[in-house]
Parts: structure tokens; C-alpha cells; sequence
């Protein structure tokens, strides 16, 4: 378990140090006179030197792992120039957050379609001593554990709702949901070692080479049928419409088979893609 601790302020320990070195360098001048003080200014060489080993200069969301013969002894998150046991071993752990761009994946959706899908989280170390005893190497893990949400993720939903019409949640459609859901996985897989997620993202989601073209064509054809559709069903209103206006003003009485005629005549010209040619009779001839 993490224990933060602050040690005592440096600045003393410095001061003192120096002003040894500064004395064992004097005793050093006298002990051309004198054995005895080539003795002492050894003696206070190395403790000025012991002294300046325990000092310990911690940067800006920067933090340093205490540990005393291979038994953890705490954690110093405190920025600053600090003096601790000169016997004590410390590592080095960055607190500031950080970036990962997971690379493209080829995974298969859950209907079984492969796509590629890519993601960046942005993350940081919250508990110092698992990042350091729990985990071998937590920049590794991180990576391998981000791969595995993302393709554990893309198996997980189905690529859009094309593929899975009941599907509440969609790749390409769930959006903040999706990322929610993979930050939350996230956080689970890299709590062991004392990692959190402050955000993550799909930063790409594409069908696999081998099937876009064919989802392509078929994304058009729906388009083109649900756009058809639109079409049909205003073409119908308007029709009817045009029926009942002619009859409602009794402006020309038709008989079914005419009826069906101005219908044909009329959905050709509404449906179809091009603008219709008209053409006009300019003569008229008596039928005897």
C-alpha cells in the first residue's frame, strides 16, 4: 500500500555539506604538518560526501519511491530539494499525464466482420508503489492491458446498425458511450498497477480492406432505397391529392380506367430521375 511522506527540508543538509568539504580541505593544507589531520580530513570528506548522498532533488509532478535494503519505506510526491537516509535507495516516477496512441487493429465485430479500429487514452500514475513492486515494467503493461480493452471492445458491438438492427450501443454510432465504456475497462485492467485513465478515445474505425468496398455499395443501396422510399410514399400524397382536388371542384370527370392512366402518368413523372418530356397534341382529328 502507498504512504506518501515528506522529509525534511535539503537546503541544511547542503549548507553543511559544503562547509565539511571546506573543512577537509583545510585539514588537508595543515596535514603537511601533520599526520593526525590527514586523518580527520578524510573522515570529514566522507561525511560530507554521505550527506550529499542523501540529498534528493524531486521536479514538478515528479515523485521518488523510498525503499531501505529492498523493504518499501514510503513515497515522496512533494516537489523540492529534500534530505533523506543516504542508506535509503529511490526511484524515479513521473506523475504528469501522459499519451498513448494505440496502433490500428484488425479485430472481428460481433457479427464477425473485421474491422479496424485505433484509439488514444490519456493516462497518468496514481499509486506509485504498485506502478513500481505490483507491475514488472507498467509502461509495458499499459500498452499490452490498452490493446486488449480495445480489441476485447471491437468484438464486444457490432460495427454500426446495418450489421445488428437491435443494437442499443454501435461502434460507429455509440459515440461518447463507446469511450466511456473503454475508459471503463481501462480503469479496471490497470488498476494493479496503480494507473488511472483520464480519458480515452477511437481515433479511428474503419471495416477491414477486404470488405469495405462491399460495405460501401451496400451503405449506397441503402441510402438509395430508404431515399426511394421517400420518394414513393410523397409521390402517393400527391397524387391522391390531385385526384380529389379534380373531383372536389368538378373541374374534368374521370372514369378507373382514366384514373389509372393519370396515376401511371403522374408517378412516372414524380419518380423518375430525370425531368419529364412532355408531349403536346397540336392537332385534333374527328372520329366518325
Amino acid at each position: 500500500m502507498e504512504k506518501i511522506t515528506k522529509p525534511v527540508n535539503g537546503f541544511l543538509a547542503l549548507i553543511l555539506s559544503l562547509l565539511l568539504v571546506c573543512l577537509a580541505a583545510y585539514f588537508g593544507y595543515l596535514g603537511q604538518e601533520s599526520p593526525f589531520m590527514i586523518l580527520a580530513a578524510t573522515l570529514v570528506f566522507i561525511a560530507a560526501i554521505f550527506l550529499l548522498k542523501g540529498l534528493m532533488i524531486i521536479q514538478p509532478n515528479n515523485a521518488r519511491v523510498l525503499s531501505f535494503f529492498g523493504k518499501y519505506v514510503a513515497s515522496v510526491k512533494e516537489n523540492g530539494l529534500f534530505f533523506i537516509n543516504p542508506l535509503y535507495s529511490s526511484s524515479a516516477i513521473t506523475l504528469r499525464a501522459q499519451n498513448l496512441a494505440i496502433p490500428t487493429l484488425k479485430v472481428n465485430d460481433k457479427i464477425g466482420n473485421p474491422i479496424e479500429i485505433a484509439a488514444v487514452i490519456v493516462w497518468k500514475v496514481n499509486d506509485t508503489y504498485r506502478a513500481t513492486f505490483d507491475v514488472s515494467d507498467y509502461l509495458n503493461y499499459i500498452r499490452l492491458q490498452s490493446e486488449a480493452a480495445l480489441r476485447n471492445l471491437g468484438q464486444t458491438f457490432a460495427y454500426d446498425h446495418l450489421e445488428d438492427e437491435s443494437a442499443a450501443i454501435t461502434l460507429r454510432d455509440g459515440g461518447t458511450k463507446v469511450n466511456e465504456l473503454l475508459e471503463k475497462e481501462l480503469n479496471e485492467r490497470l488498476a494493479t498497477a496503480g494507473l488511472i485513465i483520464l480519458e480515452a478515445r477511437i481515433s479511428h474505425l474503419a471495416y477491414a480492406q477486404e470488405i469495405a468496398g462491399a460495405m460501401l455499395q451496400r451503405q449506397q443501396a441503402t441510402a438509395i432505397v430508404a431515399a426511394r422510399t421517400k420518394i414513393v410514399e410523397g409521390a402517393v400524397g400527391m397524387v391522391e391529392m390531385a385526384l380529389s382536388m379534380l373531383s372536389d371542384k368538378s373541374i374534368v370527370t374521370l372514369d378507373e380506367k382514366e384514373k389509372a392512366l393519370m396515376v401511371s402518368n403522374l408517378l412516372v413523372v414524380l419518380c423518375g430521375e430525370r425531368g419529364a418530356q412532355p408531349v403536346l397534341n397540336t392537332s385534333s382529328t374527328d372520329t366518325q
